[in-house]
């Protein structure tokens, strides 16, 4: 596939863009702690990319995050160095932590409407300047991935995330490992490349541009939704607290196997109550793989009769994106129900 791509196109622009995260970081042997290197730097920490067929440019956020602090502002700044850089580059490759790359890769997806070029976001189990680190194979072959080109137009068209070997769909990843270099999986879609002694893309998985449409970053994000997880001896005076939060724009509910809560009539009430005054709810497995399934068993049937949503096979992550993408649209209540159970970015079957 890569020669395939030298012989039939130039060399693409690629502009990398670091958040923060263990990837960019070095060992200072003096101290012997872990801290940000300057991304002018690149080449010395890794000189394999100048073999790449690419030109490369790197920015920082101004101050590096760790990935447990990041927010949707922060998803705003990101849009916005996308947005801002969009026509002078073939692609874009993201340097985050792997904590959250899933929420975030997940929401830009949404906010990236009509993308045409890869968005790949990456990062490391190791430093970078750890001798067994996993962040130089991670970082050159995501180069690589977003740099791939049929006859001059990008290969991949959307946002995508690559650890280990592997490019999945963004908004199709969970983090499931704090230790493995394997540390995502894709359980409900099947990786967009595969990285081997070649790049092996499955063409038929790829997101497919409907129209030629300019890209539209959205930027309005609502975050004040409320994501509650199922389980055996949750009871009526924690939920009854939960659910009195004001200011809440949506819920997530993450549910047993195919969608199941319980049916005690104290719980379908408070999530009667929370449908009735029009604040969207949304039904997702809390399964690693699998889908929604509303109906097939007596405890979900009653959730589909009050008008919870399903999140059919979405993840948690992508769940929680699209609502806020949904809610910052403003997206009438009475037509919420359809807009989310529509695959807007290959999110869900």
């Amino acid at each position: 596939m890569e020669s395939d791509n030298k012989m039939m196109n130039k060399p693409a622009h690629i502009l990398l863009i670091y958040t923060g995260g263990t990837i960019g970081m070095i060992k200072d042997f003096e101290t012997g702690t872990l801290k940000n290197f300057n991304f002018d730097e690149l080449l010395d920490q890794i000189p394999e990319i100048n073999f790449l067929y690419c030109t490369i440019e790197t920015i920082s956020f101004k101050e590096p995050i760790d990935s447990s602090n990041m927010n949707p502002d922060y998803w705003v700044e990101l849009a916005s160095l996308i947005e801002n850089n969009y026509e002078d580059f073939d692609g874009f490759v993201v340097l985050h932590g792997s904590d959250t790359m899933s929420y975030t890769s997940s929401a830009l997806s949404f906010m990236l409407e009509n993308l045409s070029k890869p968005v790949i976001f990456t990062g490391s189990q190791l430093p970078i300047g750890d001798l067994r680190t996993d962040a130089k194979e991670n970082l050159i072959t995501s180069i690589q991935i977003a740099a791939l080109q049929d006859h001059g137009k990008p290969f991949i068209q959307e946002v995508g995330l690559y650890f280990e070997y592997k490019l999945y769909r963004a908004n199709r990843t969970t983090k499931i490992n704090a230790e493995h270099f394997q540390a995502f999986s894709s359980l409900n879609y099947p990786p967009l490349v595969e990285s081997g002694v070649h790049l092996k893309v499955n063409k038929e998985a790829l997101l497919k541009r409907e129209n030629k449409e300019p890209l539209i970053v959205h930027k309005n994000l609502v975050s004040h939704i409320l994501l509650i997880k199922m389980f055996p001896g949750i009871d009526m005076t924690t939920i009854d607290h939960l659910f009195s939060f004001q200011q809440m724009k949506g819920m997530v509910l993450e549910t047993y196997g195919s969608g199941n809560v319980t049916n005690r009539q104290w719980f379908i009430d408070a999530i009667k109550k929370i449908v009735d005054r029009g604040i969207p709810v949304v039904n997702v497995t809390q399964c690693s793989g699998g889908s929604v399934n509303m109906g097939m068993y007596d405890t979900s049937a009653h959730l589909k009769k009050i008008g919870v949503i399903s999140g059919k096979d979405c993840t948690t992550e992508a769940a929680l994106a699209k609502m806020m993408y949904l809610l910052g649209e403003g997206i009438p209540s009475d037509k919420f129900k359809s807009a989310f159970e529509t695959s807007l970015r290959g999110e869900m079957a």
